[in-house]
């Protein structure tokens, strides 16, 4: 489910809560239920309280108002987190200097909390409602995402640094489009880092458009061989050739490291009781890495049963569904394909 996150104040928030429980509150309830700055220092804590019906729920409820406090340009992306993630359990992010330490922080910032925040106490009214107030203190969180940001620049000038050879490749697409998730995660931590008083972290700092574009580009360099056997007049081939050109690959091309092999088989399909001739047609297509040991990048296969008056026309109705299979599923399957990319170790 997605969440909605609202850009609110402190002071909004703070009025809120006080506006809301303070009714409720006995004569014995400690101040910083209606005024977390009664007991915290302005100056070196966010302070920001958490009501909900149970201890757990208040603390999650203080800690998602911590995050509302500073809006939601410091909310990442699930779809970042989760391509930082997948990175991170095959090693890649410790393979470019990033460390457990690192990976820790980035999942958190893209949860309902922000790293370094801790709940610093807890009140239980007895009439129902439990009081929770979140803290983060400014300069320890400075140091902490002022430290991230230079480890994830590090490792984006790492990705993208790599020999011009081996650039347009698809480890170079997959290299400089992490590159982009990386640069968007620093994007939000500048902006937290901003709003603790500490701008100069921000500056410089590029954004993740830069890397996509670059990676966009590279796809136009990277020629994709289409070999098919048991072709009609090319029509698979053109077909699965328009697929690679949408998404901005070149086609053909002699030597191409990159190569589709596809086979094709038809075969006879003895149909006692039907008054048509049926033909079943068999497709494999390997998107194949013929500079990595001939490794299979992405297998694709369908079969499919056809019939017409004619064996004939029974053949060509059965390369036309396999056209149609291919424009309707195979653009989806190389495109999500190249979308979880993640560069070699």
């Amino acid at each position: 489910m997605k969440r909605i996150y609202y850009n609110m104040s402190l002071s909004a928030i703070i009025c809120c809560v006080s506006l809301a429980f303070c009714a409720c509150a006995s004569s014995g309830a400690p101040g910083w239920t209606r005024n977390p700055y009664s007991v915290y220092d302005k100056q070196t804590d966010v302070a920001v309280v958490g009501v909900a019906g149970n201890r757990q729920d208040a603390e999650k409820k203080a800690f998602a108002n911590l995050v509302a406090y500073f809006g939601q340009s410091v909310k990442v992306d699930e779809k970042l987190i989760e391509s930082y993630k997948e990175a991170e359990r095959k090693g890649i992010t410790t393979s470019f200097g990033s460390t457990d330490f690192d990976s820790a922080i980035v999942i958190a910032a893209g949860m309902d909390s922000l790293v370094g925040a801790e709940i610093s106490d807890v009140w239980d009214d007895g009439k129902g409602s439990v009081y929770a107030v979140a803290v983060l203190n400014k300069a320890k969180a400075i140091q902490t995402y002022s430290n991230l940001v230079t480890t994830n620049k590090e490792m984006i000038d790492k990705l993208v640094k790599i020999p011009e050879k081996n650039k347009n490749t698809l480890d170079g697409f997959a290299r400089y489009k992490f590159a982009s998730t990386v640069a968007d995660i620093n994007i939000t931590y500048g902006n937290l880092l901003s709003q603790l008083g500490a701008p100069e972290f921000a500056k410089g700092l590029r954004n993740g458009d830069d890397y996509r574009l670059e990676s966009f580009n590279i796809t136009k360099l990277i020629p994709v061989g289409i070999v098919v056997k048991n072709d009609k007049s090319d029509r698979i081939k053109d077909t699965f050739a328009k697929v690679f050109s949408d998404l901005g690959f070149r086609s053909g091309g002699n030597n191409s490291r990159y190569v589709l092999n596809v086979k094709i088989v038809t075969s006879p399909v003895n149909m006692p009781d039907s008054p048509y001739k049926w033909i079943r047609i068999e497709l494999s297509a390997n998107l194949t890495d013929t500079g990595y040991r001939g490794t299979v990048l992405l297998p694709y296969s369908f079969n499919s049963r056809e019939g017409h008056s004619t064996q004939a026309n029974a053949e060509n109705a059965a390369y036309l569904e396999a056209e149609r299979k291919i424009k309707e599923e195979y653009k989806d399957i190389l495109s999500n394909y190249l979308s979880n990319l993640l560069p070699q170790k």
